[in-house]
């Protein structure tokens, strides 16, 4: 989800999973948030999934989210997504129905959704690399209809769901499917975050805080937050930034080097997915540092190798894997990382249009996430 100066194409051979029917879901039908072509998109009647393979479970959405590779989506970046799509990728939901080779889930289960499908036995899966799933990887919302709906069709259902335990709150579990793995895998374990560091994040919207919020487990010394949006650095204060930047009024590479001492940081997140932040980040990043890439790039962006080349500079890609997602369910349970710190807006899943009008003015709503309930 990521892309370089040239235009190089890098591909693996994509999946084809193909739509088939069962007698017992003909005629049935349910209503879902349907993509028609760049910056169309209708809440609209689809048929009801039905279980296509015996991995297969059918859940029913409690509670789901809209993403900002959602928006990139709408805007025509990821042309995988074709006219039809039934988007989304995250969310919780209770179990409807299962295929016959499931085995660690049954009807009722309360289930969170791994916005990452893994068959468990391929050879990306063994490597835990979910992402790349010769089956699987991000194919919710991307490759077949996602989470936006009153239901959806979860593939290899046993690698692909996790139990929501007892009691829990499970709204802020909804930021386990896709945001809080993403920030920490992408941004801070790929950041090579460690004791002590400097971290500058370049984003401070909703993933940009899960890599804020996550990157404090490891105790960097500075967390500098940039952004250009006042009210989302005041969030990030609350949320444990030492330093924040609002870049559209000060010039953040001379301020990051006024608090590192004239270095510059040790490790530079983006999370934005736009070439001017990219490029941020290569004036921050200090000798032997590392900058993490996390955000969805639809443009090319330049990479300065005159100047890094010599540096001792390491820079990372990565698209979520989801193999921390049960250590993060412990965090949570234990109450020391709360995802709910990261929601400002409610909606019912049948007003998901004003939802994404929200979502798409994030800074006049003042929005982070968006929580929306299938009632």
């Amino acid at each position: 989800m990521n892309s370089t100066a040239t235009p190089i194409k890098i591909t693996k051979p994509v999946p084809v999973f193909k739509e088939t029917k069962q007698e017992n879901g003909i005629g049935k039908k349910m209503k879902a948030l349907v993509y028609h072509g760049a910056g169309k998109k209708l809440w609209e009647e689809k048929p009801k999934p039905v279980v296509q393979n015996d991995t297969d479970a059918i859940v029913k959405i409690i509670k789901t989210t809209i993403c900002g590779t959602d928006l990139h989506i709408l805007k025509g970046d990821l042309p995988a997504v074709t006219e039809g799509r039934i988007l989304g990728h995250e969310g919780v939901g209770i179990v409807e129905e299962t295929g016959s080779a499931v085995t660690d889930f049954k009807k009722g289960d309360h289930v969170i959704i791994s916005c990452v499908t893994s068959c468990g036995k391929c050879v990306y899966c063994k490597r835990g690399m979910y992402s790349h799933c010769v089956n699987g990887g991000w194919i919710l919302g991307h490759l077949i209809d996602g989470t936006q709906a009153e239901y959806v069709r979860i593939p290899y259902a046993d690698n692909s769901l996790y139990h929501i335990p007892d009691r829990s709150d499970e709204e802020a579990l909804v930021m386990l499917s896709d945001i809080l793995p993403t920030g920490f895998e992408c941004g801070v374990l790929n950041g090579k975050v460690q004791p002590g560091n400097t971290v500058a994040i370049v984003g401070s919207g909703p993933i940009g805080l899960a890599a804020l919020l996550t990157a404090q487990f490891y105790s960097p010394a500075e967390i500098i937050m940039i952004d250009p949006d006042d009210n989302r650095l005041e969030t990030a204060k609350q949320f444990g930034a030492t330093q924040t930047i609002n870049n559209s009024k000060k010039n953040a590479i001379e301020r990051v080097k006024e608090l590192t001492d004239g270095i510059g940081v040790d490790t530079a997140i983006e999370a934005v997915g736009i070439p001017a932040t990219f490029g941020l980040c290569q004036s921050l990043v200090a000798p032997g540092g590392v900058i993490a890439n996390i955000g969805v790039h639809g443009k090319s962006v330049e990479l300065h190798l005159e100047t890094l080349w010599s540096q001792n500079i390491a820079i990372t890609t990565r698209l979520v894997d989801t193999v921390t997602t049960s250590m993060l369910l412990k965090t949570v349970q234990s109450k020391k990382l709360d995802p709910k710190l990261l929601i400002t807006h409610r909606f019912k899943l049948s007003d998901i249009i004003k939802a994404y009008d929200v979502f798409q003015h994030a800074a006049k709503e003042k929005a982070l996430k968006v929580i929306l309930t299938n009632d």
